[in-house]
Protein backbone atom coordinates (compact mmCIF):
# COMPACT_ATOMS: atom_id res chain seq x y z
CA UNK A 1 0.00 0.00 0.00
CA UNK A 2 0.97 3.54 -0.99
CA UNK A 3 2.23 5.93 2.18
CA UNK A 4 1.14 9.28 2.47
CA UNK A 5 2.75 12.24 0.90
CA UNK A 6 4.17 13.36 4.55
CA UNK A 7 6.14 10.25 4.74
CA UNK A 8 7.92 11.01 0.83
CA UNK A 9 11.26 12.38 0.14
CA UNK A 10 11.89 15.96 0.49
CA UNK A 11 14.21 17.59 -2.13
CA UNK A 12 16.29 20.80 -1.29
CA UNK A 13 16.02 22.55 -4.63
CA UNK A 14 19.45 24.22 -5.33
CA UNK A 15 17.54 26.90 -8.10
CA UNK A 16 19.57 27.95 -10.73
CA UNK A 17 19.89 30.51 -13.82
CA UNK A 18 19.65 27.96 -15.79
CA UNK A 19 16.08 27.77 -18.30
CA UNK A 20 14.22 24.59 -18.03
CA UNK A 21 11.79 23.66 -20.55
CA UNK A 22 9.56 20.73 -18.99
CA UNK A 23 7.13 18.58 -20.69
CA UNK A 24 3.83 17.08 -19.83
CA UNK A 25 2.12 14.03 -21.01
CA UNK A 26 -1.77 13.69 -19.99
CA UNK A 27 -3.22 10.84 -20.93
CA UNK A 28 -7.25 11.13 -21.45
CA UNK A 29 -8.67 8.13 -20.64
CA UNK A 30 -10.01 8.45 -16.76
CA UNK A 31 -9.45 11.85 -17.31
CA UNK A 32 -12.17 12.70 -14.17
CA UNK A 33 -8.68 11.35 -12.53
CA UNK A 34 -5.68 12.50 -14.93
CA UNK A 35 -6.88 16.16 -14.82
CA UNK A 36 -6.10 16.27 -11.24
CA UNK A 37 -3.07 14.50 -11.61
CA UNK A 38 -2.34 17.32 -14.60
CA UNK A 39 -3.71 20.13 -12.61
CA UNK A 40 -0.96 18.98 -9.52
CA UNK A 41 1.78 18.64 -11.76
CA UNK A 42 1.43 22.53 -13.56
CA UNK A 43 0.61 24.09 -10.20
CA UNK A 44 3.51 22.45 -8.47
CA UNK A 45 5.55 23.79 -11.92
CA UNK A 46 4.48 27.36 -11.57
CA UNK A 47 5.42 27.29 -7.93
CA UNK A 48 8.26 26.59 -8.45
CA UNK A 49 8.17 29.38 -11.41
CA UNK A 50 8.97 32.15 -8.95
CA UNK A 51 12.92 31.02 -8.08
CA UNK A 52 13.76 28.99 -10.97
CA UNK A 53 13.11 29.79 -14.86
CA UNK A 54 10.98 26.99 -16.11
CA UNK A 55 8.52 26.67 -19.44
CA UNK A 56 5.79 23.99 -19.74
CA UNK A 57 5.11 22.57 -22.71
CA UNK A 58 1.75 20.15 -22.46
CA UNK A 59 0.62 17.41 -24.50
CA UNK A 60 -2.45 15.02 -24.39
CA UNK A 61 -2.83 11.32 -26.02
CA UNK A 62 -5.59 9.24 -25.61
CA UNK A 63 -4.65 6.30 -22.99
CA UNK A 64 -1.66 5.41 -21.09
CA UNK A 65 -0.08 3.33 -23.96
CA UNK A 66 0.28 6.60 -26.25
CA UNK A 67 2.07 8.12 -23.39
CA UNK A 68 5.96 7.36 -24.77
CA UNK A 69 5.51 8.23 -28.02
CA UNK A 70 4.62 11.89 -27.18
CA UNK A 71 7.25 12.19 -24.44
CA UNK A 72 9.48 10.90 -26.93
CA UNK A 73 8.17 14.06 -29.18
CA UNK A 74 8.15 16.55 -26.29
CA UNK A 75 12.21 15.23 -26.01
CA UNK A 76 12.80 15.27 -29.46
CA UNK A 77 11.48 19.53 -29.42
CA UNK A 78 14.17 20.11 -26.57
CA UNK A 79 12.11 19.35 -23.46
CA UNK A 80 14.67 19.19 -20.72
CA UNK A 81 12.61 16.22 -18.67
CA UNK A 82 9.14 14.80 -19.59
CA UNK A 83 6.43 14.13 -16.50
CA UNK A 84 3.84 11.35 -18.17
CA UNK A 85 0.94 11.07 -16.52
CA UNK A 86 -1.99 8.67 -16.46
CA UNK A 87 -4.06 6.28 -14.49
CA UNK A 88 -4.71 2.53 -15.47
CA UNK A 89 -7.42 0.59 -13.50
CA UNK A 90 -7.52 -3.27 -13.20
CA UNK A 91 -10.00 -4.41 -14.78
CA UNK A 92 -11.34 -8.27 -15.57
CA UNK A 93 -8.72 -9.15 -18.01
CA UNK A 94 -5.02 -8.81 -18.66
CA UNK A 95 -5.14 -5.79 -20.55
CA UNK A 96 -4.12 -4.16 -17.34
CA UNK A 97 -0.80 -6.18 -17.32
CA UNK A 98 -0.03 -5.57 -21.09
CA UNK A 99 -0.93 -1.47 -21.11
CA UNK A 100 0.88 -0.91 -17.21
CA UNK A 101 4.45 -3.11 -18.66
CA UNK A 102 4.26 -1.76 -22.01
CA UNK A 103 4.28 1.90 -20.64
CA UNK A 104 6.50 1.41 -18.06
CA UNK A 105 9.12 -0.34 -19.84
CA UNK A 106 8.41 2.83 -22.94
CA UNK A 107 9.12 5.43 -20.72
CA UNK A 108 11.95 4.33 -18.42
CA UNK A 109 13.56 2.59 -22.05
CA UNK A 110 12.99 6.56 -23.05
CA UNK A 111 14.69 8.17 -20.14
CA UNK A 112 18.07 6.11 -20.33
CA UNK A 113 17.91 6.23 -24.55
CA UNK A 114 17.42 10.12 -24.32
CA UNK A 115 20.07 10.96 -20.63
CA UNK A 116 17.07 13.01 -19.68
CA UNK A 117 14.61 12.18 -16.70
CA UNK A 118 10.89 10.87 -18.11
CA UNK A 119 9.15 10.64 -14.30
CA UNK A 120 6.84 8.00 -13.98
CA UNK A 121 3.23 9.88 -12.75
CA UNK A 122 1.01 6.97 -14.03
CA UNK A 123 -1.50 5.70 -11.61
CA UNK A 124 -1.91 1.85 -11.23
CA UNK A 125 -4.17 0.83 -9.18
CA UNK A 126 -6.73 -2.10 -8.35
CA UNK A 127 -9.91 0.08 -7.89
CA UNK A 128 -11.06 3.83 -8.72
CA UNK A 129 -11.72 4.57 -5.21
CA UNK A 130 -7.67 4.29 -4.80
CA UNK A 131 -6.92 6.19 -7.87
CA UNK A 132 -8.70 9.25 -6.59
CA UNK A 133 -6.90 8.83 -3.29
CA UNK A 134 -3.29 9.07 -5.21
CA UNK A 135 -5.17 12.11 -6.87
CA UNK A 136 -5.52 14.55 -4.56
CA UNK A 137 -7.07 12.49 -1.89
CA UNK A 138 -5.54 11.34 1.43
CA UNK A 139 -2.60 9.97 -0.63
CA UNK A 140 -1.73 13.18 -1.85
CA UNK A 141 -1.62 13.87 -5.38
CA UNK A 142 0.95 12.09 -7.46
CA UNK A 143 0.86 15.00 -10.49
CA UNK A 144 2.44 16.88 -8.29
CA UNK A 145 4.96 14.52 -6.91
CA UNK A 146 6.12 13.91 -10.26
CA UNK A 147 6.60 17.70 -10.55
CA UNK A 148 8.63 17.73 -7.72
CA UNK A 149 10.83 14.72 -9.27
CA UNK A 150 11.53 15.93 -12.65
CA UNK A 151 12.79 19.63 -10.75
CA UNK A 152 14.64 17.00 -8.56
CA UNK A 153 16.30 15.25 -11.13
CA UNK A 154 16.93 18.53 -13.42
CA UNK A 155 18.68 20.12 -10.43
CA UNK A 156 20.73 16.98 -9.53
CA UNK A 157 22.16 16.56 -13.10
CA UNK A 158 22.97 20.68 -12.80
CA UNK A 159 24.93 19.49 -9.76
CA UNK A 160 26.91 16.87 -11.21
CA UNK A 161 27.97 18.86 -14.17
CA UNK A 162 29.41 21.30 -11.67
CA UNK A 163 31.57 18.57 -10.31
Amino acid sequence: MATAISSSPSPTFSYNTKHYQIGVVTAVWNQHITSVLRNGAVETLNHHKAFQSISIIEATVPGAFEIPTAAQWLLDKGCDAVITLGCVIKGDTPHFEYVCESVTRGVGELSLKTNKPCIFGIITTNTEEQALERAGGKLGNKGSEAAEAALWMLFTKESIDQQ
